[in-house]
């Protein structure tokens, strides 16, 4: 298709001067130079999206561009004009605020409270005006179709409607820049779609966004430029129009990735887990399925279909209404996450920071903290054995790490999900769940983590793997089960399967293709 013609009197984007310039940033910790002189541009009514792997540096330029960091070398610009941010304050006063994807706000302070929370108009006395604060929120709430009013509490609204109340405080500011760090993590297709709809209305005043994602659909979706960072420099930049996913994925790494999944075939064996009618009072109504050693089922569904309610009831975190549970032949009932494990299944949760490990503590304390009894003798811990246990599974899943003491919350993503999935390993199980296990991942680290999945099942282990990503479902899966409002809509042999048919399933919105 022949690009259309620029309107007249519109200089081309790289002829027109951008609200924000950065140039030639560099930031060094000790022992870690973490920017070496790089640049970037955001022009006004355009969306930038900054992409890299973890650790290349985006969080980084990120706190430079908002105050938080001072810059060691180089000049930042604000409609050409160099200035400096000693402070978040600067910045904000110069119309630059972000938009975290976990939203800096208070739950017990109402929606009109948060916004104006820093810079709340005041009365000739000094005093806050609260009908001034409320009258402004609701205008503001009103531009962005918010099905809530000003005064309603933080904490009564759900993780859309905060990321929507963080928007409203941007624009109180009157924002030239927004700057969205992986805006929609958490959010639901519905609640994407209406983020993105946003995203639209911010363009059309003019205002540059700078968007934070792994996901590439959406950066080619809402994107118009890019920027990519690799190792803390600048190595590519341009229109997004004008490349695709492969070029820049080699930019990223620096390599050609093989993005597609890297799946080793396995002819799966008997039948490990059979779960027959399970249900739950509210989250999920008989469920039947089984999975076979060495396969890998894929659980595919919209957010709030059930998939990790189920996973969890499976777990032994909720406890199921009717169902029975057999795992290797044997009726089993499952009402603690200490009877899963003892019974060979074992769950990795989504939230990995908050559910999955540790996060202030070791290496090697994560790892062996479901398996304590192997390492410990007569009540007390055997320190070299936990090391011991810890280097193994290190070895095997590749950690990259400067020591096993080394705390896990200072690991990227990849790592600590590989942290994680070693803890459970750890206990010998027959089933794993894995429960969105590259959730928040950049893509070098997606194709290990998709890789070691892949060589579990090649080894006999019975893999249940929920996911929203379709090329991932699609790509590492056996067989796809889709749920949908809580049931089981039907179970798909990998061979043939598109994705129209699983989002359809998923979404209802064609007839049912029966499994």
């Amino acid at each position: 298709m022949t690009p259309a013609a620029p309107i007249a009197d519109t200089p081309p984007i790289l002829e027109m001067r951008p609200i924000l310039e950065m140039r030639k940033i560099t930031k060094v910790f000790p022992g870690v130079r973490a920017l070496s002189d790089v640049d970037l541009k955001l022009h006004p009514g355009r969306v930038t999206a900054l992409i890299g792997e973890n650790g290349a540096g985006k969080s980084t330029l990120v706190k430079t561009m908002t105050g938080l960091y001072r810059a060691d070398g180089g000049e930042i610009l604000i409609d050409g004009t160099p200035t400096r941010f000693d402070n978040s304050h600067d910045a904000e006063r110069a119309g630059i605020t972000a938009i975290h994807q976990e939203t800096v706000l208070f739950d017990e302070l109402s929606v009109a409270e948060n916004i104006y929370l820093g810079h709340t108009p005041k009365t000739r006395l000094g005093l806050v005006d609260w009908k001034a604060v409320n009258a402004r929120a609701a205008a503001i709430l009103h531009s962005l179709d918010a099905p809530f009013g000003p005064r309603t509490r933080l904490k009564d609204l759900s993780i859309g409607q905060r990321h929507l109340v963080a928007v409203a405080r941007a624009l109180s500011v009157e924002a030239r820049v927004v700057i969205m760090d992986e805006p929609t993590a958490a959010l639901s297709q519905k609640e994407t779609e209406e983020l993105f709809t946003i995203v639209e209305r911010l363009k059309a005043k003019g205002t540059a966004i700078l968007f934070i994602s792994h996901k590439f659909e959406e950066v080619f979706r809402i994107a118009d430029d890019y920027a990519v960072f690799r190792d803390g420099q600048s190595v590519g930049a341009g229109v997004l129009a004008e490349t695709d996913q492969a070029s820049i994925v080699r930019l990223m790494v620096g390599r050609s990735v093989d993005v597609a999944f890297p799946k080793i075939e396995v002819r799966p064996g008997e039948t490990v887990l059979d779960v027959a009618d399970y249900s739950h009072p509210t989250e999920f109504d008989g469920i039947s399925l089984n999975l076979r050693r060495g396969e890998i089922l894929g659980l595919y569904g919209l957010v709030g279909a059930g998939r990790s309610e189920f996973c969890q009831s499976l777990f032994g975190v909720t406890k199921p209404s009717r169902g029975t549970l057999t795992i290797d032949g044997r009726v089993t009932r499952i009402r603690s996450a200490a009877q899963a494990i003892e019974a060979g299944l074992v769950y990795v949760p989504e939230e990995r920071g908050r559910h999955g490990a540790v996060l202030a503590m070791p290496i090697f304390e994560n790892v062996t903290l479901a398996s304590l009894g192997t390492v410990s003798r007569k009540g007390f811990l055997k320190m070299a054995d936990e090391f011991a246990l810890a280097r193994k599974y290190a070895e095997r899943l590749d950690l990259r790490a400067s020591a096993l003491d080394q705390p896990v919350g200072n690991l990227s993503g990849g790592n600590q999900q590989k942290v994680v999935i070693g803890k459970w390993l750890a206990t010998k199980p027959k089933v794993i769940i894995l429960d969105e296990p590259t959730k928040g991942i950049d893509i070098g680290s997606k194709a290990a983590v998709h890789a070691f999945i892949s060589e579990l099942a090649a080894e006999g282990l019975a893999v249940l793997m929920v996911s929203s990503e379709l090329p991932e479902i699609l790509g590492m899966s056996d067989r796809v089960t889709v749920f949908r409002e809580g049931r089981q809509i039907g179970t798909w042999d990998r061979a043939g399967l598109s994705p129209e048919v699983l989002v359809r399933a998923a979404t209802g919105n064609a007839e049912e293709i029966a499994a």
